[in-house]
């Protein structure tokens, strides 16, 4: 008797696993089409591209087909911008204060398709989106507001999560000089002092061409309502001095550099991590301004000296450089 229980639970289990195993030849999660665009803390995706200034730089957005087995049909996605969205972020996140928030990035900066495809047997599809960065000021925060439709003729479901649907594409350009810079060495001073001396963890400079980038004056960043009119373009000259020619584009803030501007950079391996190129720049930087904004009726001047450091770490295994650097 024992035996003929031992053989039934040996039976049993064996037609468990075939059961199984037929179980996993079917779907076991349902076919959604989602954008592969993961947001910050901000509620934005940060894409970082190449600043051309009279090309084009093309960004391939993700599109994902979930489930446990392959897609078996071509599946036409159909795209298109989704202002609502940006603007339910927007007042979501800063309320009233409008000088904090994310701009549409508007139609002559890029162009999309209607349309991405998804081949049978594929569970990835490809988005092209072109940007074109001349002419495109960064006082702005340009943001790309991109939702998958639903389809007409059902032959794809859309994953409804918010950040499956959706991407909200911060646009970054990049040249050789831009990104976050260490700026705990480059102390702002009332003018005619030389004590109490203010600085900041980071400066961002943010692109303007392939050789210019541009900082907001002193202590001030992106989080000013004014801070258009703290521009200071930095331009970097390729002469044997490796000098910087530093100027603004309003007069009201009386600009005066002193002395000759320089930079410096150095490229090693990291030590711990050999594949990895750490390529260092540091500015040394002396000027003055005026602060005509900040308090109605009344000019501050300011002496700002000192030196900005930015490291840049590139994984030199990797060939396509917007992915190769790391970025913050």
């Amino acid at each position: 008797m024992k035996k003929i229980n031992i053989i039934f639970a040996i039976m049993t289990a064996l037609l468990v696993c075939v059961s199984c195993s037929s179980d996993w030849e079917d779907e076991q999660f349902m076919n959604l089409v989602s954008l592969k665009a993961t947001p910050n803390a901000q509620g934005v995706t940060p894409i970082y591209l190449r600043y051309k200034e009279n090309g084009e730089v093309t960004y391939q957005l993700p599109l994902i087909v979930s489930g446990s087995t392959k897609n078996d049909k071509q599946m036409s996605v159909s795209v298109a911008i989704d202002s609502d969205t940006l603007i339910a972020l927007n007042e979501e996140r800063f309320s009233t204060r409008t000088e904090l928030y994310f701009k549409e990035l508007t139609s002559q900066f890029y162009s999309m398709p209607q349309t991405a495809d998804i081949m049978a047997g594929e569970n990835k599809g490809l988005l092209p989106i072109t940007f074109s960065f001349a002419e495109l000021d960064l006082v702005e925060k340009w943001v790309l507001p991109v939702t998958i439709l639903d389809s007409s003729s059902g032959s794809y479901l859309v994953n409804m999560r918010k950040n499956y649907r959706k991407a909200l594409l911060r646009v970054f350009p990049f040249n050789d000089y831009s990104g976050n810079y260490s700026s705990t060495a480059f102390m702002v001073f009332f003018k005619g002092s030389t004590s109490g001396g203010i600085s900041t963890d980071t400066k961002v400079a943010y692109v303007v061409d392939e050789n210019t980038v541009f900082f907001y004056a002193g202590l001030i960043d992106e989080d000013r309502s004014d801070r258009r009119h703290y521009k200071i373009f930095v331009r970097f000259n390729d002469d044997e001095g490796q000098t910087l020619t530093i100027y603004a584009d309003n007069p009201d803030i009386n600009l005066n550099v002193i002395g000759t501007p320089i930079y410096s950079i150095t490229e090693s391996m990291d030590e711990t991590l050999p594949y990895l190129m750490n390529r260092n720049i540091i500015l040394e930087i002396e000027y003055e301004y005026t602060d005509y904004t900040t308090v109605e009726g009344l000019q501050i001047d300011y002496h700002v000296v000192g030196s900005l450091a930015l490291q840049r770490r590139i994984n030199t295994q990797v060939p396509d450089e917007d992915q190769a650097i790391i970025w913050d």
